[in-house]
């Protein structure tokens, strides 16, 4: 997400840095190169004139030329106005009786059954009942698709062929009323183009079920055509909201710094992967600093919470400051790493030189590793996992063959974990002190 443009304004950001001083030539000459690089990543070519005209008018001025640090200055000035250019953080809206209707629209491929199974999970993790409904009965497979979905969530689904989307809609509501169900989550058809058919079926469930949130789910690879669609849909019917959909598949990302300030609608959510649980409550701020490079560590520390178990953790690190750890130890953490997602996700969100070293991986290759990784260790017994010196040649060629690989990467494990054990003593000798000359 971002990568294209993330690495074009780090490029620019270096340079400005290593100036102590900033004339207005090298501030002209650094926003040459941000321009165009908002422009090759999709960004709207009014919303870049506006946002530009913004951050020049600041970065000449007296805030910067007093700075102790203008480089930094003019970082923090263009992170303030990207800020004010995504818009401002709009929640879900719940308010009223129950159940709460919440429609999703949309053209078809935009992924609008996907982020309905999504939205689903999110509400129900924070405590509501919710119910699907299938208003799409011309997609082939659509009304299974999210079957599927709702068996996985262990959440009902409401669907029925034979009944038009309003009815079905109708029905759904009030057999959520009568069940005690907080929120009604309703899937509605696409159409490959925007269509005044497809306007009127919509119009007519709004009639039948007037929803709380009409949200418009956009495909975000689709560039600056997200724009035209969100107006289309906006002029239509009442939009409270977008989902912006497969943000892990675009790279340039323009849309999602376009689409508020053209259309007026809030961002309300953003797809970052195929899973149920990649689905982010919007935040500008933290949108921002992951396009400028500075990693997301709220968003980092929220997917570890979720994935990881906090007292089987804080036994672990007691384990850990104790010099107690051990590979059985070393493997239930990469079991509870691989729950937080895909690791270009988690890379994406670590700051500065962490994230650049990170990104310049191959997560593919990271992945690789943690899998041969654990099958060494599921090759060793319990006592070995535990006691790593009883690993003497013969078992290591036994731990190889037992787990495909070869004994140079059982003996780069041991080493490995052998240099952790080695840290982890340092940090409980010195309380943390000299780390950074032993990380170099």
């Amino acid at each position: 997400m971002f990568e294209t443009l993330t690495n074009r304004l780090n490029q620019v950001f270096d340079q400005i840095r290593r100036r102590g001083k900033l004339s207005e030539a090298d501030v002209d000459a650094a926003m040459r190169e941000v321009r165009l690089a908002l422009l090759e990543a999709d960004v709207h070519f009014g919303v870049v004139k506006t946002f530009m005209a913004r951050v020049r008018e600041r970065a000449v001025g007296a805030e910067v030329s007093k700075a102790l640090n203008p480089g930094q200055q003019v970082i923090k000035i263009v992170n303030e106005e990207l800020i004010a250019t995504l818009g401002e953080p709009a929640p879900l809206n719940l308010s009223g009786p129950k159940p709460r209707v919440i429609m999703l629209v949309g053209l078809q491929g935009s992924g609008k059954t996907t982020a309905a199974g999504k939205l689903a999970r999110l509400l129900r993790s924070k405590g509501e009942r919710v119910m699907l409904v299938a208003g799409d009965p011309y997609r082939p497979a659509a009304v299974q698709q999210l079957q599927q979905l709702g068996e996985r969530l262990d959440v009902p689904v409401e669907s029925d062929l034979n009944l038009k989307p309003p009815e079905l809609a109708r029905r759904a509501f009030e057999k959520a009323e009568k069940g005690g169900f907080g929120v009604v989550i309703l899937d509605t058809a696409g159409r490959s183009q925007l269509d005044a058919e497809l306007m009127g079926e919509l119009k007519s469930i709004v009639a039948n079920v007037p929803p709380v949130e009409t949200l418009l789910v956009v495909d975000s690879m689709l560039g600056q055509e997200a724009l035209n669609i969100a107006q289309g849909f906006r002029d239509n019917v009442s939009i409270t909201g977008l989902i912006l959909t497969k943000m892990d598949g675009d790279s340039r990302g323009g849309a999602a710094i376009s689409i508020r300030s053209v259309t007026g609608v809030p961002i309300k959510f953003i797809g970052t992967g195929e899973k149920l649980d990649a689905l982010e409550v919007y935040d500008p701020a933290r949108l921002s600093s992951r396009i400028l490079g500075m990693g997301d560590m709220l968003g980092l520390i929220e997917k570890a919470e979720a994935a990881f178990d906090a007292q089987t953790a804080q036994k672990t690190a007691e384990r850990m400051m104790k010099g107690q750890f051990t590979l059985e130890d070393w493997l239930e953490q990469m079991k509870q790493v691989k729950k937080m997602g895909s690791l270009s996700q988690v890379m994406d969100m670590l700051p500065g030189q962490f994230g650049q070293a990170a990104r310049q991986a191959d997560p593919k290759d990271i992945e690789k590793n943690m899998k041969q990784s654990e099958a060494i260790i599921f090759s060793m017994t319990l006592k070995e996992r535990r006691n790593p010196d009883l690993l003497n040649a013969s078992r290591r060629r036994r731990i190889a063959a037992g787990s495909g690989t070869d004994v140079q990467d059982v003996n780069r494990l041991i080493k490995q974990f052998r240099e952790m054990q080695k840290l982890m003593k340092t940090i409980q000798k010195t309380g943390g002190k000299g780390l950074g000359k032993l990380f170099g």
